[in-house]
């Protein structure tokens, strides 16, 4: 599946690794929670970084004591509705002070990038056939905005108290 990294389509240079398959000995991967907890240790020790894989009713919290040794944290979206990963993205960032990737896997939409890229993703995997223009059309959306969120971007209500 194709990476839109830093607004641009690349090659994946990390794996999905199910937990009944084995890891292989080199390479990027990235693995479930329950198999991160149960071979900690052995997949920090590995010479090619780790990372984990959240599902929707995971937390930030449930890896927070190991981002450092995480390359890429991967939020789920299950379907389109369920925003529990933009929280877990912010949370992320703005809690834990998480500088690696966040990638938004599984239903993720283009009119929902924006706020994705608001809320601390840096990574989304896309669809086959999907082109970065396609993407980076979405970030034009809007200009401004009411919330505050992780890209420190101002909102309408300090643009206004400005002067």
């Amino acid at each position: 599946m194709p990476l839109l990294k830093d607004g641009k389509l690349i090659d994946d240079p990390w794996s999905h690794i199910a937990d009944e398959v084995a890891i292989p000995a080199s390479g990027q991967v990235i693995v479930g929670l329950k198999r991160w907890r149960e071979e900690r240790d052995s997949l920090i020790k590995r010479k090619d970084p780790a990372g984990v894989r959240l599902q929707s009713d995971h937390t930030a919290g449930d890896v927070a004591d190991d981002l450092e040794h995480l390359g890429v944290v991967a939020l789920a979206f299950p379907v389109f509705k369920d925003g529990r990963a933009y929280s877990n993205a912010r949370r992320l960032r703005e809690r834990h002070g998480y500088t690696g990737e966040i990638r938004a896997i599984g239903n993720v939409l283009r009119d929902q990038y924006l706020f994705m890229l608001r809320c601390g993703f840096d990574a989304l995997e896309v669809k086959e056939g999907e082109t970065e223009k396609d993407w980076q059309k979405a970030t034009k959306a809007f200009s401004v905005f009411f919330q505050p969120a992780a890209d420190d971007q101002e909102t309408v209500v300090s643009l206004r108290h400005r002067d």
